[in-house]
């Protein structure tokens, strides 16, 4: 029975996409530009140091799939002269640049409605939204109210909230209501739960997700969130890849939080992990689990630090060391597929911690093939993430995606 395992490398974007100046992102370029700030030394620290090393990733493709996206080769890389997978640089045609977009996109179904926003940096959100969740929710009140970096709120707000047992609630650029809450003197149940009503009375706002996040310590000094974040998302529009591999009998596992963004419609097993290592970690103990399997199996798992702890706080050489670390670990991902096993390795949009603020950056993304039926060398530009979804739906033979071309090689 076929296998497929697609890895989402949160954020991980190699160059502006053509429409990146309808988002202000002309020029933004993370794998690039973390490139460049490691060859020039700006990224040293006491864990790595000199120019960017992902000799696994580049024998897949990544520079060259970096090159065809931007024209030139990234700064301080060489390029491999042997390659061992098949690689592409893919555009994005949903309406937004945000986790759920681009997710879905890769599963084949594109976001081409207008997501709703809280657009005021003060005072975000409606005042009769913010009145229907304190007596729904029976609080206190709430804090925040306003778009800011997670990290940098609940160091500012929570001392504020333990004392007075107000959640903070704030925003950002994406189509996203978020709440942070202390998981001991809040409760993480009740976080849970308030994130549910939020859920209910956004329906007339059409925002893609409630996220909860939980934290702990006793102090400014101390806070730091943990790995029990929750996303509340909407259904897809659209039966995706996921879908339709388990309507057909299929095993669709999900890892970290791919199905919390697919809302767990087509998940067939969960499981939960945070962190980088854990992730791998469990993406290998899925794919030891399915070796001996009776049905078409679908793994699927998003590693999230590249985008929330590198990415959004604009942190470098953090980003750098986080790759350099994925890619030294990579070789075990590898070894652990059998001869048939698709892998594709891709991301879901950029997040360039070299750019001004704090929010996501349009970009192309990679997409890295190994196995299969597939040669090393280009799969050319694609005109869509939805080709990775078409791409799946035609090596599980299922009908096809309303969206997106294959790239799956045709065997005589």
């Amino acid at each position: 029975m076929r296998r497929a395992i697609v890895v989402v490398l949160d954020s991980f974007g190699i160059g502006s996409a053509p429409d990146a100046a309808d988002f202000g992102d002309q020029g933004a370029d993370t794998l690039g530009h973390i490139a460049a700030a490691c060859a020039r030394g700006e990224a040293d620290t006491d864990t790595r140091s000199g120019p960017l090393k992902l000799p696994n990733m580049g024998r897949l493709g990544l520079f060259h799939a970096h090159r065809d996206a931007t024209g030139s080769v990234a700064e301080g890389v060489e390029l491999p002269e042997e390659l061992t997978g098949a690689y592409a640089h893919a555009r994005e045609i949903s309406s937004g640049k945000d986790t759920p977009s681009g997710h879905w996109e890769i599963a084949g179904v594109p976001v081409r409605f207008d997501w709703g926003y809280f657009l005021d940096k003060e005072q975000s959100f409606p005042p009769e939204l913010l009145e229907q969740i304190v007596e729904q929710a029976e609080l206190p009140g709430v804090l925040g109210n306003c778009h800011a970096s997670g990290t940098e709120i609940i160091a500012r707000l929570g001392e504020e909230h333990v004392e007075s047992g107000k959640p903070i609630v704030y925003t950002s650029a994406d189509s996203v209501f978020q709440i942070a809450a202390h998981e001991e003197h809040f409760g993480l149940e009740k976080l849970y739960a308030l994130c549910e009503t939020v859920r209910e009375l956004l329906e007339p706002y059409n925002i893609g997700r409630v996220i909860a996040r939980p934290f702990v310590g006793e102090s400014a000094k101390t806070f730091e969130r943990t790995g029990n974040r929750r996303d509340y998302s909407i259904e897809p529009p659209t039966p995706t890849v996921l879908q339709k591999l388990a309507e057909a009998g299929g095993e669709v596992v999900s890892i970290g939080k791919i199905a919390d963004i697919y809302a767990h419609c087509g998940i067939t097993h969960k499981v939960k992990a945070s962190g980088h290592d854990a992730l791998m970690e469990a993406t290998l103990g899925e794919i030891a689990r399915t070796d001996r399997r009776d049905k078409p199996t679908y793994i699927m798992a998003n590693f999230v630090d590249f985008d929330s702890l590198y990415g959004h706080r604009r942190d470098i050489a953090g980003y750098a060391a986080a790759l350099e670390h994925f890619d030294a670990r990579l070789p075990e991902l590898l070894e652990a597929l059998d001869d048939e096993d698709l892998l594709i390795l891709t991301a879901d949009h950029g997040c360039d911690p070299s750019w001004k603020g704090t929010e996501h950056t349009r970009e192309y993304v990679p997409i890295l093939v190994r196995g299969g039926t597939f040669a090393p060398g280009p799969l050319g530009k694609r005109d869509t993430f939805a080709d990775i979804g078409q791409t799946l739906a035609d090596y599980f033979v299922l009908r096809a995606m309303d969206d997106g071309e294959s790239f799956l090689p045709r065997v005589a």
